[in-house]
């Protein structure tokens, strides 16, 4: 590797001071990253949770994760062949996009992508997110529930009354509720209730975009 680029420094203008010291340590952080490991994947994630990427790095704790800073994350890796930090690295960064990261690993190519294909994991969705599919609460499901969550259940807008100590729809209502159907955008109302009945609809999931390996500066984008 020419010296030229491992030496090069970083100039950020237009920030004030702490800001600006604060951005050139997070370069400087991804590119010791990149000095002390031998391959750097890009990836892109969907419904992102924090405990998920706790489990990642529990299970690959030498290996160094970076998100949500993907202007500073071209910036360390090189925009051009003239400013890239190391061979090829330029060629990654249009890949920077959206909801990406890096993870920088000494682990085998075999193992990394093996796990990463797979790793989904079953979560409750968020607010603006797709329903995958219609769901219904039924009176039995409602059984379970103890008086006490009959405001609650009302306040999320579910017809719910009180019944002999017991939970059941509204007088003059079928004995099922809708809370979505397949396609529905979901509404935080809705998204609060699938979490009252348990009801999982999002899947975590990591998608390796490319993988860089330092020895030589290759890149592979189909993984």
């Amino acid at each position: 590797m020419p010296r030229s680029k491992k030496s090069q420094e970083v100039f950020l203008t237009q920030t004030s001071k702490k800001t600006r010291d604060h951005k050139q340590r997070v370069i400087q952080d991804i590119r010791n990253a990149i000095d002390e490991h031998k391959t750097l994947y890009i990836f892109s994630y969907e419904n992102m949770r924090s405990q998920l990427f706790k489990k990642i790095r529990m299970d690959f704790r030498s290996a160094r994760i970076f998100l949500g800073k993907n202007k500073l994350m071209q910036i360390a890796l090189g925009k051009q062949m003239t400013d890239e930090y190391s061979e090829n690295l330029h060629l990654l960064s249009k890949y920077i996009s959206g909801s990406v990261g890096l993870f920088l690993t000494n682990e085998s190519h075999e193992h990394v992508e093996n796990y990463f294909t797979n790793l989904v994991e079953q979560d409750y969705a968020k607010a603006g997110s797709i329903a995958v599919r219609t769901v219904e609460i039924t009176a039995d499901m409602l059984q379970t529930y103890p008086p006490s969550m009959v405001d609650q259940f009302r306040q999320l807008g579910l017809p719910v009354d009180l019944k002999n100590g017991k939970l059941e729809f509204v007088s003059g209502q079928k004995q099922h509720y809708r809370i979505c159907s397949d396609g529905d955008t979901l509404s935080v109302e809705s998204c609060k209730l699938l979490h009252q009945f348990g009801i999982k609809m999002a899947e975590f999931k990591v998608k390796l975009v490319c993988r860089w390996v330092s020895m030589d500066g290759s890149i592979e984008n189909e993984l």
